[in-house]
């Protein structure tokens, strides 16, 4: 698997966000040191979630997410191949059976049947829809074809990143607010969630500072939704109809990554350690290290499968998790 210094598409500049972003997180832990905290927390409270690790996928081109679709029992991963930011038409959708076999490779590939696709993210599934975060637009693809079915616009949005189904049946999504060239990155915001019901577009909150809303999932204890950050170490929960987020707890920093594990505990991948955690009642419990470049995992509730994208190096990583006492 080529490394992402050496990679023709651009690969290599997703790493340089640990650098420009992670000033008030401080710098990523070394692997070994990594595992050694995995094996520590580990030994330190058997009781608690736990991960074993379950197989590898690799030669991917940038993964950022992956998506579980229990219906056909497949797991949808987003390959962005390239920039993030770049509007090359360059980025595609694999498809992965149960076990993390790769079914097809380009199941949605921009440029091909017609399909736009340029630096796809974060993902979520209404009915038939695959529904894709890519820059400033959702798209939406057939989850059983891959044809094309929706391309919706959000105008001022930057940087499109993950996705959310709120119990109003809406899709919200998060604007990191950042653009990712050659020679850096800016952040000119907007740090936003935005509702995306039917074809309407609003802005459904927006934060103050530069957080970079990266990951968002709802809270169906809390009722409300749990959004993290990349270049802040605040968590914060938002229900529609509030006017500013609440800062609920911290996590390591640079996270991106946030789904609902079960009982208003939630799992949570993190640059800054290269870990998945747990985030419950504002405390961490790290699962697993030595994940650099973890970014939106998914997860099977019936099987307690997760799957973690690492998009600095070309693969997804399965775990099986325990949930403990």
């Amino acid at each position: 698997m080529p490394q992402p210094t050496s990679t023709p598409r651009g690969i290599a500049l997703l790493a340089a966000i640990a650098a420009l972003l992670g000033t008030a997180c401080g710098r990523s832990e070394r692997p070994a040191a990594d595992a050694a905290a995995t094996a520590d927390t580990a030994a330190a409270a058997p009781a608690g979630p736990s991960a074993t690790p379950l197989t590898t996928v690799d030669s991917l081109d940038g993964p950022e997410a992956a998506r579980w679709d229990p219906d056909q029992r497949v797991w949808f991963v987003t390959n962005i191949n390239g920039s993030p930011s770049a509007k090359d038409n360059n980025g595609y959708i694999s498809r992965l059976t149960a076990d993390g076999t790769i079914d097809s490779l380009r199941f949605v590939a921009g440029g091909r049947n017609k399909v736009a696709l340029n630096g796809p993210k974060g993902m979520e599934i209404t009915g038939d829809t695959l529904w894709v975060a890519d820059i400033d637009v959702i798209r939406g693809f057939n989850r059983k074809t891959g044809i094309p079915v929706a391309s919706i616009r959000v105008p001022g949005a930057t940087f499109l990143n993950d996705l959310a189904v709120g119990p109003d049946g809406a899709i919200y999504a998060t604007d990191t607010g950042i653009i990712i060239a050659a020679d850096g990155i800016t952040h000119p915001g907007p740090d936003a969630v935005y509702q995306i019901a039917g074809r309407t577009v609003t802005t459904a909150v927006r934060f103050e500072g530069q957080p970079g809303p990266n990951g968002i999932t709802w809270d169906s204890v809390g009722r409300r939704f749990v959004i993290v950050p990349f270049s802040d170490k605040a968590i914060s929960a938002w229900a529609p109809g509030d006017s500013v987020p609440q800062k609920i707890g911290e996590g390591p920093g640079m996270q991106d990554g946030i789904e609902e594990f079960g009982g208003g505990r939630f799992l949570v991948t993190s640059w800054a350690d290269s870990s998945l955690s747990v985030f419950s009642e504002g405390q961490m419990t790290k699962l697993a290290g030595n994940l650099p470049g973890g970014a939106d995992r998914g997860y099977e509730r019936e099987g307690g499968r997760v799957a973690v994208p690492q998009l600095t190096e070309n693969k997804v990583q399965f775990f099986q998790v325990d949930a403990g006492k």
